[in-house]
This record gives structure tokens, sequence and C-alpha cells, in this order.
């Protein structure tokens, strides 16, 4: 007895589907660096992402914003 299957063997898409996986992974890895942090500015992180991330300087850009320092806020009356 013969089993069909559809199975086939398709390295190559295979490796791109994977390559492509990470790569939209990395695309918004700004965004969830600064979401991951508590960063207040996280959804500014994720616009600049989202529409600017497609270059290479509005990518780093998101990812600076979401790497920079917490501010120290102080209130009056505050000790």
């Amino acid at each position: 007895m013969t089993l069909v299957t559809d199975q086939r063997d398709r390295p190559f898409v295979a490796t791109v589907a994977i390559v492509l996986a990470i790569l939209t992974a990395g695309y918004l890895a700004p965004w969830a660096v600064a979401a991951a942090r508590g960063r207040a500015n996280h959804w500014l992180v994720f616009w600049v992402n989202l529409l600017l991330g497609w270059t290479v300087i509005g990518w780093a850009w998101a990812l600076y914003l979401s790497l920079t320092s917490h501010r120290v806020s102080v209130y009056p009356g505050m000790r």
C-alpha cells in the first residue's frame, strides 16, 4: 500500500519564510524594547517605528527613543 501526501520538499521557501519571520520581529523590536522597559513614550516609539521604521534612520531613531534613560520628575513639596 502506497501513501500519498501533499508534503513537498521546499527548503528554499522554508528558509525564506523563516528569514522573513525573524526580520518582521526585528522590525518592531524598538517598540517591544520600549514597552518592556516601561517607557512613557512607547506609543510614540510604536508610531515612529511603524511609519518610518522601513528606513534605517527611522528604525534607528525609534531604537534610540526606546533606549534613552528615564527622566526623573521632581514635584514641589516632595522630599
